[in-house]
């Protein structure tokens, strides 16, 4: 397991803005206490306590205490199991932040969440990441969640789940005026284990070509009446002629590079391509997502990069690389190691702090 408390200042308990983010440790933990020199004084004629003063954060400490958590792994589980359960040693630390950062992908989310996924560089896994996130929160949310493959040359975004259906997003513009329910929409769809759906693309790359933004659009429309969450795989192009509706209609975008050099360089141009075509507002919701598709990084100083998108970027996560990825086939989330599992976990986390309190 990942040691939670590796220096790692990318991650924030709040989607506040584009200063750097504490790392775990220096988060505040759960059953603090109210520090009593901060409220009120007494009157002197009241026999009662002051009340505890409003808190500004999102979730607030109960005051009644909680019985400690049965642990779910490690020598902890070993010894609460081993006694009868009658000595409960409590969660280990891991568990306690996988506890917490469960609770932020949670975070209630009214209407349709839309997330772009960009590249200008192809072999950094944006499609398996999109995947990732995607299966991610679908598998620990109630909700609906999608992945829409809009990639303009043959996207491989259908081959990372098993395949249920032949039908891709044509078929479903096609039909689109006959649907009226989530059971028609899903029927052009694929689903995985986690409960990620994912809808196809052309595989015919003279037919793709024409998926225009308004087709895009049109899609997008149908989608976020069923879905509470659509990721869409956008192609490695930025002037395909979908790319203006994914821009124009997504609430934050997730830019992928990978742990190398060149990689790094072609996600550093994507940001400066969308500040100069005016996306600025919109990179500062980004997610910067640094991903080592080979074992090594080289000689790729990992903490300056990330030092560098997170000075142009709302947050940067950092996927380590894993053996189940390298395949290239479907994925199983059950398969990936656990320092994977929870990173997406962070970056799942990291991309649900950004979801509107209020409906638009």
């Amino acid at each position: 397991m990942t040691d939670p408390q590796r220096p790692d200042p990318y991650f924030s308990e709040e989607n506040t803005d584009s200063t750097p983010h504490p790392a775990p440790s220096q988060r505040p933990q759960p059953g603090a206490h109210y520090d009593p020199g901060a409220l009120p004084p007494l009157r002197p004629d009241s026999p009662y306590p002051p009340l505890p003063q409003p808190s500004r954060a999102r979730h607030v400490t109960s005051p009644v205490q909680q019985p400690k958590r049965a642990p779910g792994s490690g020598w902890r589980r070993v010894v609460y199991l081993g006694t009868g359960k009658l000595i409960n040693p409590g969660e280990s630390p891991v568990e306690r932040y996988q506890r917490e950062l469960t609770l932020r992908v949670n975070q209630p989310l009214r209407g349709c969440f839309k997330i772009g996924m960009l590249s200008l560089k192809g072999g950094v896994g944006k499609t398996t990441v999109t995947t990732m996130l995607g299966s991610t929160f679908a598998s620990l949310r109630g909700d609906r969640v999608i992945a829409v493959d809009a990639n303009p040359d043959r996207g491989t975004l259908s081959q990372k789940i098993p395949i249920e259906t032949t039908a891709t997003v044509r078929h479903l513009l096609r039909d689109a005026d006959k649907m009226t329910r989530y059971s028609d929409v899903r029927a052009y769809t694929s689903q995985g284990a986690s409960r990620l759906e994912i809808l196809a693309s052309e595989q015919d790359p003279a037919v793709s070509e024409a998926f225009s933004e308004n087709d895009y659009l049109r899609t997008l429309n149908l989608l976020e009446h069923h879905y509470n969450i659509v990721l869409t795989d956008c192609g490695t192009g930025l002037m395909h002629s979908a790319m203006k509706g994914v821009l124009d209609s997504a609430d934050a975008l997730v830019i992928v590079s990978s742990s190398s050099v060149d990689g790094a360089r072609s996600a550093s141009a994507t940001i400066d391509w969308l500040e100069a075509h005016g996306y600025g507002e919109l990179v500062k919701r980004s997610v910067a997502v640094i991903n080592s598709v080979r074992p090594q990084a080289g000689t790729v100083d990992l903490d300056k990069l990330a030092a560098h998108f997170a000075a142009r970027t709302r947050a940067v996560c950092r996927l380590p690389f894993d053996p189940h990825l390298e395949e290239g086939a479907e994925i199983e989330l059950e398969r990936l190691t656990d320092d994977t599992r929870l990173a997406l976990l962070e970056l799942s986390a990291t991309m649900a702090d950004a979801f509107p309190l209020k409906t638009r």
